[in-house]
């Protein structure tokens, strides 16, 4: 490829393979690395990356090494600067909080990001860089369809986590991506500024798939190879906290599977046992070869009706409050289910529900005043009456919550990632 071309001052002139992302004095590609204490890796962090850098040089890119410091007090940053690197301080601690910073700073166009422990050959990043430009927002280097050399990743991360992690993120987001936390990995600058990432921990690695996806940006995946940790001390990474932190982001923006999908399970199955009763007298028992329900069962099904209605309502609120961060595109679907939340309609339906529960209880109230429940003990109508109730404030309360969060939300458009509702 030739080099951008350039004017008569040597600003580049923005070419169709960076699609505008070049500024005034910006070179066309920065390898970013996140650093904090990394004296005794970053040589060999920075011969790769100097590497890249002629091999990117040798396809027509001027690139940069910018290494974002967390704080580290090991010398750190005066080795990278005695390496001619760029250095710059990010304030806020976190492994997020580096890179976003670091993406701020920097000047290229496209951005190769990889950690600092020397786990990653920077050279891998050329093949990435041209992946950027034939056109796509983010490249993912895939460790799993690369090579993971012995050592390299603990066997509880290999074999469970980050399958696991890439499984949820594929199910919920249908990102495509076979290695969701790869810590090599190139994207477009102004794309990446467009996601708004602010995760400050390790949960930034999802937070850039799950928004890109949520974006409709393109990505794709290149091999690559991870090698052994090269420190004399334990990683940042810590498996279970930081995996629990990924896995709760991942259904913090995803409400069908946090709250819609075991809403509607567990109306569903307050249905069934509702149903089930129904087919029997007051006090007897529904049987079903062995197992049979009885009347307490409603107590559960009253609980079951509650938490789902809760569920249904904060998974409408979480949507709305997507939308409104820009991490969504309102759907029609959406728009017409906020709609009917939020008429008078469902305010005099929570209303019915509510005074018809309180009828219920009046009636039981008005027999136990007459001489007692009897030996039934009216547990049903007392169940139903209850949960009418409560379900009918939750309704109603439900259609003030969503007017208030949905007041005067820009229209985003109706992106095909919207359609999840």
């Amino acid at each position: 490829m030739s080099l951008p071309a350039r004017d008569e001052g040597g600003t580049a002139v923005p070419d169709s393979r960076l699609r505008g992302t070049l500024r005034p004095m910006s070179t066309d590609v920065t390898i970013l690395m996140p650093c904090l204490n990394e004296r005794l890796t970053l040589p060999a962090c920075i011969d790769s990356a100097e590497e890249a850098v002629g091999m990117l040089a040798d396809r027509g890119y001027t690139a940069e090494i910018l290494v974002s410091d967390n704080g580290s007090d090991d010398g750190s940053q005066d080795y990278a600067a005695s390496r001619g690197c760029r250095v710059t301080h990010c304030p806020t601690r976190g492994y997020g909080a580096a890179l976003i910073h670091g993406i701020e700073a920097a000047r290229g166009g496209f951005i190769v990001m990889g950690d600092s422990d020397a786990s990653y050959d920077f050279r891998e990043g050329v093949p990435m860089v041209e992946a950027l430009a034939e056109g796509y927002d983010i490249c993912m280097g895939n460790r799993f369809t690369g090579k993971i050399q012995p050592g390299a990743m603990p066997p509880l991360n290999r074999y469970l986590g980050n399958p696991l992690l890439s499984g949820i993120l594929n199910l919920f987001y249908r990102s495509g991506v076979g290695d969701a936390h790869s810590g090599l990995r190139a994207f477009r600058r102004d794309a990446a500024l467009r996601l708004g990432l602010n995760t400050p921990g390790m949960e930034f690695a999802s937070e850039l798939v799950v928004k890109a996806v949520l974006k409709g940006l393109r990505m794709t995946e290149r091999p690559i190879t991870l090698h052994r940790d090269g420190r004399d001390r334990k990683p940042h990474l810590r498996p279970w906290r930081d995996g629990w932190r990924h896995l709760r982001f991942l259904l913090a923006l995803s409400p069908m599977w946090l709250f819609v999908i075991p809403s509607l399970t567990l109306l569903a199955g307050a249905a069934v046992i509702a149903a089930a009763l129904l087919t029997t007298k007051p006090g007897d028992v529904f049987h079903i070869g062995g197992f049979w329900i009885g009347d307490h069962w409603l107590i559960l099904a009253a609980g079951m009706t509650s938490v789902a209605i809760a569920g249904l309502t904060l998974g409408t609120i979480s949507r709305v409050w997507a939308s409104k961060r820009g991490f969504r595109d309102r759907s029609r679907r959406l728009d017409r289910w906020v709609a009917a939340i939020r008429s008078d309609t469902t305010v005099l339906v929570g209303g019915i529900m509510a005074g018809f529960g309180a009828l219920l209880l009046a009636a039981v109230l008005f027999d136990f005043l007459k001489g007692g429940f009897g030996e039934g003990g009216r547990i049903r109508e007392t169940v139903i009456g209850t949960t009418l109730i409560a379900g009918g404030i939750q309704v109603i309360f439900a259609s003030f919550v969503v007017s208030l969060i949905d007041d005067e939300v820009p229209d985003r458009g109706h992106g095909k990632q919207g359609d999840e509702g």
